[in-house]
C-alpha cells in the first residue's frame, strides 16, 4: 500500500494549487465556449497534454510499455480511462456551456463522492458515521445553493436543467475514470497512464474538429486557449504529486473549497469585465448552501471509511 512522504507543507501547497487551477478554469473556458465548441476545445487539451507529456517521459526514459495491449483485462481498463475522462471533459463542457461556472463547478464536486461510494460497490469499503453525516450535509448544501433556480432545475423545457444534467454525467464519468485508474497504478505510474488517457482522448475527438474554429478566435481567447490547455497538464499533475506527499482523504477535504474559488473569480471577472460572462445568481440561502457543501465534502472525506 502507498505511504505519503510526510512532506504535508509540500503536500497541502500542490492540493491549493490544483484547487485554485480547478477553480479558475471553468471562467476561462466560458471565453473560449463563446466562439469554439466543446469537441474543439477538448481535442486541443489533450493533444498538447499529450505531446507535452510524451516530450517529458521520453526523456525520463519512461515511455509505457504498449504490448499492454495484448492483455484484454489492461486494455479495457485503459479503454475505460480513455474514454471516462474523454467523456467527462466534453460532457463538462457542454454543460456549462447552458449554465454558469459556479454551478457547474459546484455539481462537478459529485464526482469525488460518487467514486467514495464506487468505494463501497468495488472495494467493499463501508461508510462510517461521520461519512454519512457529510454525504447528508452536502446533499443539504447542494439543495440551499439552487435554492432560487428550483423552477428551472425541474423543468424538462429548461436549458439550465440540461446543463445541470451533463455536468452531473460528466461527474459520473470522472468516477468511473478515477476507478479504473486505481487499478492500473498497480502496474504504471500515474504520468503513464495519463499519457495514454490524453492521446486516447486526442484521438477519440480527431475526426469532429472544426480546425477552422481558432482563426475565429481573438488574441484574449487565444491565450485562455493555452492557458486550459496546459492548466489540464499542470492542474493533474499537481494532484497526482500532492498526493504523493499527504493523505488523499486530506487532499481531497482542500480541494472542497474549488467551488469558492470559482465563485470568487466569476464574481471579480464580472466586475471588472461585466460582458465576459454570467454570475450566478446567488441569494443569501445560495451563500450559505456553499458553505454547507464544502463543510460536508471535507468531512466526508476527511473520515476513513472502514473494510468490511
Amino acid at each position: 500500500m502507498h505511504q505519503s512522504s510526510g512532506r504535508w507543507q509540500l503536500g497541502l501547497f500542490l492540493s491549493l494549487l490544483t484547487a485554485f487551477l480547478w477553480g479558475v478554469l471553468p471562467v476561462a473556458l466560458k471565453g473560449i465556449l463563446q466562439d469554439m465548441d466543446a469537441t474543439t476545445i477538448t481535442w486541443y487539451r489533450f493533444t498538447v497534454a499529450v505531446l507535452l507529456m510524451a516530450i517529458f517521459l521520453k526523456n525520463k526514459k519512461m515511455m509505457p510499455d504498449f504490448r499492454w495491449l495484448k492483455q484484454k483485462k489492461q486494455s479495457f481498463l485503459f479503454a475505460l480511462v480513455g474514454f471516462g475522462l474523454a467523456g467527462n471533459y466534453l460532457l463538462y463542457l457542454m454543460g456549462l456551456d447552458l449554465i454558469t461556472p459556479s454551478a457547474a463547478q459546484i455539481v462537478i464536486q459529485l464526482a469525488p463522492l460518487l467514486l467514495l461510494i464506487g468505494g463501497l460497490v468495488i472495494f467493499r469499503e463501508r461508510f462510517n458515521l461521520f461519512q454519512w453525516a457529510g454525504l447528508f450535509i452536502f446533499l443539504t448544501g447542494l439543495v440551499l445553493f439552487f435554492n432560487h433556480r428550483l423552477d428551472s432545475i425541474f423543468s424538462s423545457s429548461s436549458s439550465y436543467s440540461w446543463g445541470l444534467l451533463l455536468v452531473f454525467f460528466a461527474a459520473i464519468t470522472w468516477a468511473g475514470y478515477a476507478l479504473a485508474q486505481k487499478q492500473l497504478l498497480l502496474h504504471y505510474s500515474s504520468q503513464q497512464i495519463m499519457f495514454i488517457v490524453y492521446l486516447v482522448g486526442a484521438l477519440i475527438f480527431l475526426p469532429w474538429i472544426d480546425f477552422s474554429a481558432i482563426t475565429n478566435l481573438t488574441s484574449l481567447q487565444l491565450g485562455l486557449l493555452l492557458f486550459c490547455c496546459l492548466n489540464t497538464l499542470v492542474a493533474y499533475g499537481s494532484f497526482a504529486e500532492a498526493l504523493e506527499h499527504w493523505e488523499a482523504s486530506r487532499v481531497s477535504a482542500v480541494l472542497a473549497v474549488t467551488p469558492l474559488i470559482t465563485m470568487g473569480c466569476a464574481a471579480i471577472t464580472q466586475y471588472y469585465f461585466p460582458d465576459y460572462l454570467q454570475v450566478e445568481e446567488l441569494n443569501w440561502l445560495s451563500i450559505v448552501g456553499g458553505l454547507i457543501l464544502v463543510v460536508g465534502a471535507s468531512l466526508t472525506a476527511l473520515s476513513r471509511s472502514k473494510r468490511n
